[in-house]
């Protein structure tokens, strides 16, 4: 992305594609990233941790999102914070878009 202000619509950031997870990262910093993802329904990423604090908006659809044992059900317009170090994993339960936002300390 350029340095220049841009108003972005965030749903048409990124386009669904059968069978698949998409992503496109909008910002990356020393400091952080921006990505959004499109997910098709049944599509997943499996568990995993990261170093840092993230939060995820749910742009459109619904997925099940597990922290650790627990498992939240975002719908459009939900928020989750995922914090550091915890084992997480996201399923689409149908097709959904999602902004990720890592905060990273320095």
């Amino acid at each position: 992305m350029n340095s220049e202000p841009q108003v972005l619509s965030l749903g048409g950031l990124v386009q669904y594609q059968d069978g698949a997870v998409v992503s496109r990262t909008l910002v990356k910093k020393s400091t952080g990233s921006v990505t959004i993802f499109a997910f098709d329904a049944s599509e997943s990423l499996s568990e995993h941790t990261a170093p840092y604090d993230a939060l995820v908006y749910l742009i459109d659809g619904e997925a099940d999102i597990n922290v650790r044992q627990d498992q939240y059900h975002l719908k459009a317009g939900d928020m989750l914070r995922l914090p550091a170090n915890q084992p997480h994993a996201v399923r689409a339960t149908v097709r959904c878009k999602l902004m990720l936002i890592m905060i990273r300390e320095k």
